[in-house]
């Protein structure tokens, strides 16, 4: 069976991002396992211990939703990747890619305008060099709404999908059933995160390629 690990800096980021693709790969009996580098909210509710733990009581919904075999938590700050070494940021990823051993990895786009997301891009080549015994194939870089578009689109880090995962309607209300699980994430339209955008944003990379839905990825990476 084919392992795939999700690599997100945020709860939330794995759904917008791969939610979809997610669903139709466990449909194609693929393992899937979340690592959520951060904790997620400290910055966000000043380390207030009960929003913490509903964040992540969320993550653990919205991913049995889309069929995650596990969701791997870090606790690195939320929003402050930036005021941590990037070696100590490294280490926390190979531990984890080390210990599940997949195949295709999904991680951030290097433009996004978050910078925990940079930074995680980054990392994730560090890890995923491709030297001898590493066992990783794929390397997938994905969009996240409200982070992804607000990037300088000026510059060559511009995200430019190069591949495209098609979905049906079912997999969409899928996607969009599991994002409902993050209640503190979502938001009214016509903010990126709400669900009207979230399918519209999935009917405009599908119409781009002739389909009614779609994600879509950058390939970092493919051995063969």
């Amino acid at each position: 069976m084919k392992k795939v690990l999700v690599i997100a800096a945020h709860p939330d980021d794995e759904v917008l991002g791969v939610g979809g693709t997610i669903i139709k790969l466990v449909e194609k009996d693929y393992e899937i396992y979340t690592y959520i580098l951060t904790d997620g909210s400290s910055t966000q509710y000043y380390g207030d211990t009960k929003k913490l733990n509903q964040k992540k009581e969320e993550t653990f919904k919205a991913n049995d939703i889309l069929g995650v075999k596990e969701v791997i938590f870090g606790n690195l700050p939320d929003m402050k990747l930036d005021t941590i070494s990037h070696v100590k940021i490294n280490n926390e990823i190979e531990k984890i890619t080390n210990k599940i051993e997949p195949e295709i990895i999904f991680t951030h786009h290097s433009g996004d305008v978050n910078k925990d997301h940079k930074l995680i891009f980054e990392s994730t080549l560090v890890v995923c060099r491709p030297l001898p015994g590493n066992n990783i194939k794929k390397i997938y870089s994905y969009e996240v709404p409200s982070s992804t578009e607000w990037g300088d689109n000026k510059t060559k880090d511009y995200f430019i999908p190069n591949i495209y995962v098609t979905l049906n309607k079912k997999q969409i209300n899928k996607k969009c059933l599991a994002m409902e699980k993050y209640k503190t994430e979502l938001r009214d339209y016509p903010h990126p995160r709400s669900l009207k955008s979230i399918i519209n944003c999935s009917q405009h990379r599908g119409n781009q390629v002739g389909y009614d839905y779609a994600e879509s990825f950058i390939l970092i990476r493919e051995l063969s």
